[in-house]
């Protein structure tokens, strides 16, 4: 990594902290994909951000000139960086009152970066990178096309981390620009004045993996290889886009901050206890990942009680009924990888006793998964709820368990209750369950081709996991 670049700064800064910056390696064509989706978002979201990207040369920005001018006209103030290629100050978009270009020196790490930063009072986002040098390419060497260039950073909603990195590149700008970066810090204070909870996220996270599938149709390098690299590196970052808004609610809940990774701690000891096969405990942690998604809790069913249909799809999860799906019904559903999970996590709301919601789905109907998720969840709610500086934590384990035995054959699987009850009896007895916070530079180690396929190799199970 270049010391001095942006992306440098940033890492540096985190590397010894609880939440170190967790660096993800991305294809041009992915990272073409996830800049046309949050620069679209722009253009039709009416939140006049800040925007800072950075383009290395000037013939890239040249490509994108007139995207930008349309970009600008939505935004308070633009600023590009990149090296000082022909015609790089000469493009009409460069004469347009609130865009700026700053010229990079040849020897400026960030030269070599690709940035994307908006900084709106509605959301944030942006897209840090660094490209490979020749060394990190390793034996294969440079690569033979454009889109198998390689680079190395982050994509994040975070409003935070997005803030701390316009902090960074204004500095940066100072080095070129006193005035400029002037006038950007006072964009900076107003804008973080105003900085409200993110809103509409879905929106943007349905746009980024529409471009990316959009991306990936469009591909056509003829090494099958190839394809399959460029492809696994799509699906990653279109699981890390629902990851991301799944975090993002958890940290605005401040309250309840660890809800998802408590949740997939429960629901992956309950399905060892029930003895579920792995593949299985592996959709059970994206479902727990996934499960305070909005949208998808109220994603509506075309299914009618009483009736049912046999699951076809081998992915689907292991119940005799099936919800239909609907295209365009739930965020998740875009993508078949996640059809089941979002099977799941929309009939987290059905009751034992068919009262529940979308379906009226009772009993063995209701797909196990949601049955489980929809239990711990719950618990996990009762137990952080009940925290108490008077009471012990075998004290508040019982209290959650009995309030959730008082809904036992109503809304919850009386099994799946009893089996709570050995679970709470072990976290009484001083067993400690390992919190799991998404990886969110990678995406693949939670999903594979075939769900129920385990023939990997535990050595490359475990580099999921890196």
């Amino acid at each position: 990594m270049l010391e001095g670049s942006i992306l440098q700064q940033l890492e540096a800064a985190h590397r010894h902290s609880t939440r170190p910056i967790r660096l993800g390696v991305y294809y041009k064509n992915t990272l073409v994909s996830l800049c046309h989706a949050l620069e679209d978002h722009i253009l039709t979201d009416n939140s006049q951000p800040l925007v800072i990207a950075a383009f290395q040369q000037g013939k890239w920005y040249l490509q994108e000139a007139e995207r930008y001018a349309d970009i600008a006209k939505c935004s308070r103030e633009v600023v590009i960086m990149a090296g000082t290629d022909t015609g790089f100050a000469e493009h009409s978009t460069s004469q347009l009152p609130n865009v700026n270009l700053v010229a990079l020196d040849a020897a400026d790490p960030v030269s070599q970066e690709w940035h994307l930063i908006i900084l709106a009072p509605s959301y944030t986002a942006m897209v840090l990178c660094q490209e490979l040098s020749e060394a990190d390419y390793g034996l294969g060497g440079l690569p033979d096309t454009d889109l198998e260039r390689k680079f190395y950073g982050l994509w994040t909603f975070e409003p935070e981390l997005v803030q701390e990195t316009v902090e960074l590149a204004i500095a940066h700008t100072q080095q070129y620009n006193p005035e400029l970066a002037k006038k950007l810090v006072t964009h900076q204070k107003s804008i973080q004045s105003s900085l409200a909870p993110p809103k509409n996220l879905g929106t943007v996270v349905s746009r980024v993996v529409d471009y990316l599938q959009t991306g990936q149709d469009n591909l056509s390098i003829p090494v099958a290889l190839r394809q399959q690299a460029l492809d696994r590196n799509l699906v990653s970052n279109e699981i890390q886009a629902f990851l991301r808004m799944a975090q993002l609610m958890d940290m605005a809940d401040v309250n309840n901050p660890m809800a998802a990774a408590e949740v997939v701690a429960l629901s992956e000891t309950m399905g060892q206890l029930l003895e579920l096969p792995a593949w299985q405990i592996k959709r059970l942690r994206l479902a727990g990942l996934l499960h305070r998604i909005d949208p998808l809790q109220k994603a509506d069913s075309i299914l009618t009680p009483g009736t049912s249909t046999r699951y076809q799809d081998e992915d689907a999860p292991s119940c005799a009924l099936s919800c239909p799906l609907v295209p365009g019904a739930q965020v998740l559903r875009t993508m078949p990888r996640l059809r089941a999970v979002a099977q799941i996590i929309t009939h987290q709301a059905e009751w034992w006793d068919g009262t529940g919601e979308p379906a009226g789905l009772a009993g063995d109907e209701i797909p196990l998964e949601s049955r489980i998720v929809a239990l711990v969840a719950d618990f996990q709610w009762r137990v952080n709820n009940i925290k108490s500086a008077n009471q012990t934590r075998e004290e508040i384990f019982t209290q959650a368990l009995n309030e959730c035995r008082q809904q036992q054959s109503t809304r919850f699987d009386p099994k799946l209750v009893d089996a709570l009850a050995l679970l709470v009896m072990g976290l009484q007895q001083g067993l400690d369950l390992p919190l799991m916070s998404p990886k969110i530079s990678s995406g693949m180690w939670l999903i594979d081709s075939r769900w129920d396929s385990y023939n990997k190799s535990s050595e490359e199970i475990s580099s999921y996991l890196k």
